[in-house]
């Protein structure tokens, strides 16, 4: 695999030395009672308790996923955009939360975190690799800009056991900024995205769940998905964003292991399952 040239911006690594996470806010310019004091006062809002090793991996997870999302359209990400839809009450905390995503954004998925300019409050994500097939599959960056999208979807409905209601597919993807009512400036209507132009693809069944009230429906694995991917390619996406190795989860991993020794056994008739996800519905801008 050949290095791609290096970036310009600044790297990952003189993210995290930013103290507090500087210049996302303006100083105040009130003249009121208490002024910038006060403001400092609100801000200054009490310390939180530590977090556990387990609270901050879910986190760095959660920030992980964001960011794969958000460099799909390859506009660069604004860190008022980390604040307000994965960082939340773990503010105080964002420098190790950036520092922890950019190590595990390069050494597992081959991407550097990089400022665009001193004090910009902007990033991008730089591919430092030439990705081989597989690679690009397991990172979700290949194809269209909606894969990595789906990738998340087929992960979150492989780990909850093959099948998951759509009201907690929407609950996961709002922590990640992608909400079934607001147009999203990557993939336009995430809504008709993924009950729509999925499920029209193959790469997703829908379904209505019977007896539920209000009404539900849930999500399931296409037949084209089970072509073109493997719940072992999408088990380590999945660890690979947890940090975490496909074993640790045991049934999903002796499931995906099973799988893969039915792929391996010889085909009496039908296509043999090709490599590559690759949906053709075009993000709306």
């Amino acid at each position: 695999m050949s290095q791609k040239q290096k970036s310009r911006g600044r790297p990952s690594s003189q993210i995290e030395r930013e103290p507090g996470g500087g210049g996302e806010e303006a100083p105040s310019t009130s003249r009121g009672p208490g002024g910038a004091a006060s403001q400092r006062r609100a801000q200054a809002s009490p310390a939180a308790g530590p977090r556990s090793q387990k609270q901050l991996e879910l986190k760095v997870a959660e920030l992980v996923q964001f960011l794969l999302i958000k460099d799909q359209r390859k506009i660069p990400i604004r860190r008022t955009d980390i604040l307000r839809h994965v960082v939340g009450d773990y503010k105080d905390v964002l420098p190790e939360l950036l520092r922890r995503a950019a190590e595990r954004l390069e050494y597992v998925f081959g991407y550097r975190l990089v400022e665009l300019e001193p004090r910009s409050n902007t990033y991008i994500l730089v591919n430092t690799l030439e990705p081989v097939e597989e690679d690009a599959e397991v990172r979700g960056d290949q194809g269209t800009p909606t894969t990595g999208l789906l990738m998340i979807v087929l992960g979150l409905i492989f780990m909850k056991g093959n099948s998951v209601k759509e009201t907690e597919v929407w609950d996961f993807l709002r922590r990640l900024g992608v909400h079934p009512t607001k147009k999203h400036l990557i993939f336009g209507d995430p809504k008709k995205l993924i009950t729509e132009d999925f499920v029209r693809q193959r790469y997703l069944d829908y379904r209505r769940i019977p007896h539920t009230d209000p009404v539900d429906y849930e999500l399931q694995w296409g037949p084209r998905t089970n072509l073109e991917t493997s719940k072992m390619k999408v088990l380590k996406f999945v660890a690979k964003v947890h940090n975490q190795d496909p074993k640790d989860w045991p049934a999903q991993y002796c499931e995906a292991l099973a799988d893969e020794e039915a792929r391996a056994r010889p085909q009496t008739s039908g296509p043999s399952p090709a490599t590559g996800l690759a949906p053709t519905a075009s993000p709306v801008s």
